[in-house]
């Protein structure tokens, strides 16, 4: 029941599937779980809608799931963290243009260059289900990393961190969610491996962009470092070698 508790806890999180939740220890070690079945979800719209219609408008209707199944939470997490650390602002002014409701210039413009890059990366490429689960569960699994070893950017205003503080929780998910993302990438040949460490390098690469420009992660910060890392781990994985 425990094990059921926490995996639904992590969907209502993550996705758009069992209500809305809280974070909690139970949640956050099915975190690289549910990405992967959120990739593989994606993958499989990807690999089905391209046996009937053409690549570009297969790779389009695909990630039209993945905004149904997430309920568009990590596209607002980017385009929030772009408003808010890409501008010239002093960091307290940074943290309140992300808590705002509208998008500025800056976000609109990250989002439509990352999803521009998402649909040519999967046109480019023959459908490949482990590679999305594995990139999706690689992507999530980061998040869960940061909740425990990066300082919260709001310590001061509660929110997210004032909800969980759990290293052992956070420890537990990398144990389960690296292992599953280097095995379904692993199915996809070397070229998937190789994707799988740029999209994590990407993501750490941004939470490291937000440890200098708020101090720590945010929610949307977590959010635009899994799509960043999703994003990069495909448009390496079309490099021709």
């Amino acid at each position: 029941m425990a094990s059921d508790s926490g995996l639904r806890s992590a969907l209502g999180f993550l996705t758009v599937v069992g209500g809305a939740t809280s974070l909690s220890a139970r949640s956050v070690a099915w975190f690289g779980p549910v990405g992967a079945g959120v990739g593989a979800t994606v993958g499989l719209a990807w690999w089905a809608f391209g046996r009937v219609m053409p690549p570009l408008v297969s790779a389009v209707l695909a990630l039209m799931v993945d905004g149904a199944l997430t309920g568009l939470l990590h596209t607002d997490g980017l385009a929030d963290a772009a408003d808010g650390l890409l501008p010239p602002l002093p960091r307290e002014r940074r943290l309140a243009v992300m808590r705002a409701p509208d998008v500025g210039a800056f976000g609109v413009a990250v989002v439509v260059a990352v999803f521009a890059l998402r649909v040519a990366a999967l046109t480019s490429l023959t459908p490949r289900v482990c590679l999305v689960a594995a990139l999706w569960a690689a992507s999530r699994s980061l998040m869960a990393g940061a909740l425990g070893f990066q300082r919260y950017a709001r310590v001061a205003e509660g929110g997210l961190a004032s909800a969980f503080q759990n290293r052992r929780a956070c420890t537990v998910a990398l144990l389960v969610g690296v292992p599953l993302s280097v095995t379904l990438a692993a199915m996809a040949g070397v070229a998937g491996l190789v994707a799988l460490v740029s999209a994590v390098g990407a993501g750490v690469g941004v939470l490291a962009f937000a440890q200098r420009r708020v101090g720590g992660y945010t929610g949307d910060v977590l959010g635009a470092a899994g799509i960043i890392a999703e994003t990069v781990g495909l448009v390496v994985a079309t490099v021709r070698v």
